[in-house]
């Protein structure tokens, strides 16, 4: 495979990063990451559950080990998609710049791009240590239905950096929206993995009836 550099130092793969709560994980969560990997040459795309969430309450939350469980079952069988406990396993909020840093301490050779939808992106400024993260990872945007690209762009300028574009469907999907159909008790099947759903289902998450 052929060397690129970046920041001044040699790299040979791309990886994409895509952090959440995937509380649960659904269709869009691995649309994107599949559009990033055909759109930007990407060797792989880890999928990282929050462990402990800095800037805001998961509720209902699972637990951390269920949701990365969740990642892991959605992923299954699929060798360009990883589940990555680089945030569940260690103690602490989970700030993007240490999980950055921590990924390439176990690969110095690889380069990072940081998957994000363009509403995260645009409120880049507020998280903690945003130029460490620009250091350490290139930044790819995903348009969202409703979002603006300008706003991601112009905080992302402010800061000194920049941002591939991911074109993306318009899925409309949300974890929200499929928490909020299973407590309703309405149908999510082909919205997340059938694994995802049997599993939702099995152990009575987001008040599903649980399967004795």
């Amino acid at each position: 495979m052929a060397t690129e550099r970046f920041e001044g130092r040699a790299v040979s793969r791309r990886i994409g990063v895509l952090g959440g709560a995937f509380n649960p994980p659904h269709v869009g969560h691995l649309v994107l990451a599949h559009e990033a990997t055909y759109q930007l040459g990407l060797e792989r795309v880890l999928l990282v559950p929050v462990g402990e969430a800095p800037h805001r309450t998961i509720d209902p939350e699972p637990g951390p080990e269920v949701r990365l469980e969740l990642v892991r079952v959605a992923v299954e069988g699929d060798g360009g998609l990883e589940a990555s406990d680089v945030e569940v396993a260690r103690e602490g909020p989970s700030f993007m710049f240490r999980t950055l840093e921590l990924l390439q301490e176990r690969e110095p050779d690889d380069e990072l791009i940081l998957l994000m939808g363009a509403d995260v992106a645009a409120s880049l400024e507020s998280w903690k240590e945003p130029g460490r993260v620009l250091e350490l990872a290139r930044i790819a945007v995903a348009g969202r239905p409703g979002t603006i690209l300008d706003e991601a762009e112009a905080a992302l300028e402010s800061l000194g950096g920049s941002g591939e574009m991911i074109r993306m469907p318009e899925l409309g999907i949300s974890s929200t929206r499929i928490r909020r159909r299973v407590a309703a008790g309405r149908p999510i099947r082909y919205l997340v993995p059938e694994a995802i759903e049997r599993m939702i289902t099995e152990r009575g998450l987001y008040g599903a009836g649980a399967v004795e």
